[in-house]
């Protein structure tokens, strides 16, 4: 009897347990059908407290970058992080515009093996992660590290021509 339990406990131990909805698969609902706009749509992963995000944030960065481009739509999305940091980029300028969404990942873990590291099926690895989109197609992924404002003019440009 104790072998089969032991038996039973290792080959539980092996199977990946079923975790309850967490909101996860509406949250990526809502994100793909935001990203099939025909007007270009750029997705950004960002937390409060992160060091890159905070520098792209400073003099302007990303106020200037938003109210400059307004036939583009702005996903700004705080991941590994359990608020969704709406002061401080409106400390920045940021998050009044009518381009501009606010999401909060549903998973707020930080912890390996357990934050979220997948959006639509894309790797999450690193933060800040900027995307962009056209008529629900990635079209440019900057997945690791702080970006520049010119390359990212650069990449939504590209981005508008039909390949």
């Amino acid at each position: 009897m104790i072998r089969r339990l032991l038996l039973l406990a290792a080959v539980l131990s092996l199977m990946p347990f079923a975790r309850a909805d967490d909101g996860t698969a509406a949250f990526e609902q809502t994100i793909a059908a935001a990203t099939k706009s025909d007007k270009v749509t750029v997705v950004h992963f960002w937390a409060p407290w992160c060091p890159n995000c905070k520098h792209e944030l400073a003099n302007n960065g990303w106020s200037d970058f938003i109210a400059a481009n307004p036939n583009v739509n702005f996903i700004f999305i705080t991941t590994w992080n359990g608020v969704d940091g709406r002061e401080l980029l409106a400390k920045n300028g940021v998050g009044a515009e009518p381009n501009f969404q606010l999401f909060l990942h549903p998973n707020h873990s930080r912890k390996k093996g357990e934050s979220v590291s997948q959006v639509l099926g894309l790797p999450v690895s690193w933060i800040p992660t900027t995307w962009v989109f056209k008529d629900g197609n990635l079209t440019y992924a900057m997945n690791y590290g702080e970006l520049r404002f010119p390359v990212l003019k650069q990449l939504i440009e590209d981005s508008k021509d039909s390949w």
